[in-house]
């Protein structure tokens, strides 16, 4: 949990409404459901786990629209396609995940996998594509990509997709549709 509380500290001295700001209280947010599927079972368990995956599939489709075009041009291109390239591998062990018992030991011993990676990738987020993100943009163009981020989130997909992560471009062609399919899947199974 510490590592949550460092990236809200982190995040509250930027200004309100800042793209690096809003993608630090979401690893914050992120460490936390973590810890609480890890802690918990049964029908909370899967709860828990559908607020995790839907998260990690919204915040890596926007940080993949808004903030990667914008890092490739100011963190440099090898370091947008690293990034990329760690969220595409995310979205096929998530994918397998959501198909998964939560209960079961597969599970705990994958999620636990997984874990390890979404944080590494997180900190390598937080260590060399945000600093130069701030870097390079005012901090009016911090705000708009906020704004759009928030934006694309709203209607992003709540479930992986492997096929179109981790490129830019995909994204942006088949989100909005996926997103449509994810959201009625998703109210389907609540109902």
């Amino acid at each position: 949990m510490g590592d949550a509380q460092k990236d809200r500290d982190q995040a509250a001295r930027l200004p309100e409404g800042d793209v690096v700001a809003i993608l630090l209280e979401q690893h914050a947010r992120i460490r936390e459901l973590f810890g609480q599927v890890k802690r918990s079972s049964g029908e909370q368990k899967q709860k828990t786990f559908d607020e995790l995956r839907a998260l990690l599939a919204v915040h890596e489709t926007a940080e993949q629209m808004i903030l990667r075009p914008v890092s490739a041009d100011k963190a440099g291109k090898a370091e947008a396609d690293a990034r990329n390239a760690e969220e595409a591998e995310a979205n096929k062990v998530l994918s397998e995940l959501e198909k998964m018992d939560v209960d079961s030991a597969e599970f705990v011993t994958r999620l636990a996998e997984f874990e390890r990676s979404v944080l590494e990738h997180a900190e390598n987020e937080e260590q060399q594509e945000f600093p130069a993100v701030r870097a390079g943009c005012p901090e009016d163009q911090l705000r708009k990509m906020g704004s759009r981020l928030q934006s694309v989130e709203r209607m992003a997909p709540t479930h992986p997709h492997p096929k179109v992560a981790g490129s830019t471009a995909a994204q942006w062609l088949t989100g909005p549709f996926a997103a449509m399919v994810d959201r009625t899947k998703d109210a389907l199974s609540k109902g």
